[in-house]
């Protein structure tokens, strides 16, 4: 019937070594190391990224202003009729 997914060839040579799941800490220095890594990289990369952020909310803030205004209809050009 031919081998089984997971046994299609045969690996030699290689060694691969695990944990087990129970043994591990599921978080090591979350507080003491991880927080303050978050808060570097955010300040790190807050001058790249707020820039372009506040351009593009700026520019889609004036299009849809510029939008509304268009739809609108001049008052002047109905003074006339009756």
């Amino acid at each position: 019937m031919g081998r089984h997914f997971g046994n299609l060839a045969k690996v030699r040579h290689v060694i691969t070594y695990s944990l087990s799941p129970f043994e591990q800490r599921a978080f090591p220095n979350y507080f003491s190391k991880g927080i303050p890594n978050v808060w570097r990289r955010v300040t790190a990369s807050f001058f790249k990224v707020a820039p372009p952020m506040t351009l593009m909310y700026l520019t889609y803030s004036w299009g849809n202003s510029v939008h509304q205004q268009g739809k609108r209809k001049n008052p002047a050009d109905y003074e006339n009729e009756e």
